[in-house]
């Protein structure tokens, strides 16, 4: 793959007033262009006389001597540098207007515009990083919580790459093996064993299957959680969304059947957005208004990832509750039983919800008491434990990449398990080979990489 050899240059820090602005030049004309626009005050050297790794105070102007601000320079040599080229980085003051202006003055000595993600393109391509690190860089920058950040830290510090390359390296020994058996029959080479190369297949496919599972705790942790809360009218879903979501989204009166449609809001608990829904009361009714919403409540019940079933702790199970635990039953969804005014004396039959629930919270919504609670149950129940999952941020692309070589493994297994002979093994298997070369992007095509990059933000 072929790096452009011009040198780009573009702002790093987002394009808003704030105290201070970073401009990043990278490539081989970056301290060339760093002299004609950074006279260093702290220094006697010239940037491109500077050492790796040093900063300098300085004035900063157009070509022409015009002085635009004043600001700080910083060195990185090659290949010592985020980019592995010679890279300066220019600190001025913040504001819009000047820092459009100081951007022009290095277009105007031979810059040009940096695409979005190409300094860490160009990291990927100068072996600064692997393909799943330059990703992670992304999933840094965009993390909403402890971890979703730590996860995708542990991809940033090398941690997918090494897990995803052990197995290729232990696929291309098995391939080696059989290759060898195939092509040299008439060689002394020992035959294949079908029962080890099975327990390393096995083994193989067990590791890859842990590393596929944390795709499902990334989706969760990054789009969030399709979270209806259902109940029959006025148990209390309304207060409870509004405790989650701290606001008065939904209308909260002692009239039973007032949310008449699907409020929705996003709510983040501890590290999980859940995108709530709060449902029209589940009941028989008459009025047609009312009987949409609950037709509607029905049908997000069937779409649903989460169900928060809330049922009134001071008053018995009636049959809207019991219409409620049938559809939750019905639902593919993951679910949870609220038992709300848990501060009231209760006549709710308990055992009842607990007999169709696995996870039952007793809630007091309009107190606040028991959210804490029922954040831990929400999170034990939807992000898969470490033991069974890795602590990895696995995005769409490297999903794919999994799948396939997981495919191809279990069918490898199945044809040795069969007695079908090495040829077939050994195709199956370059497929699985290939498919995880292309996930770390050791193997890979120009257009894959163009794709990885083009979501990146200018800058970066």
């Amino acid at each position: 793959m072929i790096i452009s050899d011009s040198t780009v240059a573009a702002v790093s820090t987002p394009r808003a007033a704030g105290g201070i602005s970073v401009i990043r030049i990278s490539g081989d004309n970056a301290f060339d262009i760093a002299d004609r626009i950074f006279t260093p005050l702290s220094s006697k050297k010239k940037p491109s006389e500077m050492e790796g790794y040093t900063c300098a105070y300085g004035k900063i102007h157009t070509s022409d001597g015009d002085e635009l601000d004043d600001g700080v320079i910083t060195i990185f040599r090659a290949p010592r540098s985020y980019t592995g080229e010679d890279v300066a980085e220019i600190s001025c003051h913040g504001g819009i207007f000047i820092t459009e202006k100081v951007l022009r003055a290095i277009y105007d000595c031979g810059a040009v515009p940096a695409p979005g993600g190409e300094f860490t393109k160009r990291a990927f391509i100068n072996g600064k990083l692997s393909l799943t690190q330059a990703e992670a860089v992304m999933d840094i920058i965009s993390a909403e919580g402890n971890a979703s950040h730590r996860r995708a830290l542990n991809v940033r510090e090398g941690m997918l790459y090494k897990k995803i390359h052990g197995c290729s390296e232990r696929l291309l020994h098995l391939l080696g093996e059989i290759g060898a058996w195939i092509d040299y029959p008439e060689d002394d080479i020992p035959e294949v064993d079908d029962d080890n190369m099975c327990a390393e297949l096995s083994d193989i496919l067990s590791e890859l299957e842990k590393i596929r599972r944390a795709y499902d705790n990334t989706r969760i942790l990054k789009a969030g959680i399709d979270t209806v809360i259902a109940g029959k009218p006025n148990v209390g879903k309304s207060t409870l969304m509004n405790l989650l979501s701290g606001c008065d989204r939904s209308i909260v009166t002692d009239i039973a059947g007032t949310t008449r449609d699907i409020v929705e809001e996003s709510v983040r608990l501890g590290d999980i957005v859940l995108r709530l829904s709060d449902t029209a009361g589940i009941r028989e009714t008459e009025d047609i208004i009312e009987g949409a919403g609950i037709e509607k409540a029905v049908k997000k019940l069937s779409s649903a990832d989460l169900i928060i079933a809330v049922f009134d702790n001071s008053i018995p199970l009636d049959d809207d509750d019991k219409s409620l635990i049938r559809a939750c039953k019905n639902a593919s969804a993951k679910k949870i039983a609220c038992i709300n005014k848990s501060d009231c004396e209760g006549v709710l039959d308990r055992q009842e919800v607990f007999n169709n629930f696995d996870n039952v919270v007793e809630i007091s919504a309009a107190k606040g008491e028991g959210t804490d609670k029922l954040q831990e149950v929400l999170y034990n129940l939807l992000i898969t434990d470490s033991n069974v999952c890795e602590e990895l941020s696995v995005n769409e692309r490297q999903k794919q990449c999994l799948d396939k070589a997981i495919s191809c493994i279990s069918e490898a297994l199945d044809a040795v398990k069969g007695g079908i002979t090495l040829d077939a093994v050994n195709i199956v298997l370059d497929e699985a080979e290939n498919a995880l070369t292309e996930l770390t992007g050791e193997r890979t095509t120009e257009s894959v990489v163009n794709e990885v990059f083009s979501h990146f933000c200018v800058g970066k």
